[in-house]
């Protein structure tokens, strides 16, 4: 392949998904990974932190707008919440583009931030340069922009099911429910109980079944895909004992004259041609197994008669597909470089 190299800075490449980005980067022919930044391990070699790495010559610095900057054409930020806006203004500023993995720019209302994130929105002035990173639904949105927000990894396997079927008409708007289930890995690197081996091995449970941070934007895309303001939702996520994945079930109230004709067209029309999802014929259903470590989302679909709902499973890599690959993704786009590269 022969390609100007985008130089790449990750700001907080410590983490899980600043780990997948390491990951992925340094096989990407187009690219050169200038920076990597971590307070923690300011000074470190990477081998030092993820020892996989060790051939790579890399080092952690602390974070430097300056630097990154003079240095690179587009940084990741791979921060929590409330830490992206800090860097995002700033680099904007200075003509870097900013694909940003965190929550920070995913909702558009700050109303709706305040609500499920307790806290006033950082820099709502930053919220209308934003384009969501969803690239099957954005893509040529995501062709020029300057700030990119990927969608979060339980949005990413609920949406990517239901917009089609939302957008054709085939599914009512109302009494929608998904029921998700992730890998711990979806809780970040850190030392917390109930993430540590003994506590969730052997266990599968529910929790924030009401309010969780993914519910908005979940409730924003679904909406923007129906054609309509708003709609509410039930969501409720399950911790299960893998390191990665995601499996999301959703059920919704099929239209009348919906049928399983219906739904294979709309799936071909809308993802005929996509790289990363894969639509399953009818009578199968997606696995975690086989999408780990990929960017891929795999789709099922059924229609059940006996309830008039139609019952759609997808499952992706939280850290790829819903993090990470996700963003390189869009990156491949923004920068006109062929979508797969680095990510088959």
């Amino acid at each position: 392949m022969n390609m100007a190299k985008i130089n790449v800075a990750i700001i907080g490449a410590s983490g899980y998904s600043g780990e997948e980005l390491i990951r992925l980067l340094m096989r990407h022919r187009g690219v050169c990974l200038k920076v990597i930044t971590s307070r923690q391990y300011d000074g470190q070699g990477v081998e030092e932190v993820f020892p996989r790495f060790a051939s790579s010559g890399l080092k952690f610095s602390a974070p430097d707008v300056e630097r990154i900057a003079a240095e690179c054409d587009v940084a990741f930020l791979a921060l929590p919440h409330g830490l992206a806006s800090e860097y995002a203004l700033p680099l904007l500023d200075k003509g870097v583009k900013v694909i940003d993995i965190s929550a920070d720019f995913r909702l558009r209302s700050t109303a709706k931030y305040k609500q499920y994130y307790k806290e006033e929105h950082p820099s709502p002035e930053v919220l209308k340069r934003a384009v969501y990173g969803l690239p099957e639904l954005y893509r040529e949105q995501l062709k020029t922009a300057d700030l990119i927000a990927c969608a979060g990894c339980y949005p990413t396997s609920s949406i990517l099911p239901t917009a089609p079927i939302l957008a054709a008409g085939l599914a009512e708007t109302n009494d929608i429910i998904v029921s998700s289930m992730s890998g711990v890995s979806g809780a970040g690197r850190k030392v917390a109980l109930p993430y540590i081996f003994p506590e969730c091995n052997e266990s599968l449970k529910a929790y924030s079944p009401t309010g969780h941070r993914h519910l908005p934007e979940i409730e924003q895309e679904m909406a923007v895909a129906a054609g309509i303001e708003e709609l509410a939702i039930n969501f409720v996520p399950h911790l299960v004992p893998v390191n990665r994945g995601i499996n999301s079930t959703v059920l919704l109230k099929a239209a009348a004259g919906c049928t399983l004709e219906n739904i294979a067209a709309t799936y071909e029309k809308a993802y005929g041609n996509e790289p990363f999802v894969r639509v399953l014929e009818h009578g199968k259903t997606s696995d975690t197994k086989y999408v780990t470590m990929t960017n891929v989302c795999e789709i099922s679909y059924t229609l059940d008669a006996h309830t008039g709902r139609i019952i759609l499973t997808s499952t992706i890599d939280n850290l790829t597909k819903g993090a990470s690959g996700q963003a390189i993704q869009n990156m491949n786009i923004r920068f006109g470089l062929e979508e797969t590269e680095g990510l088959l």
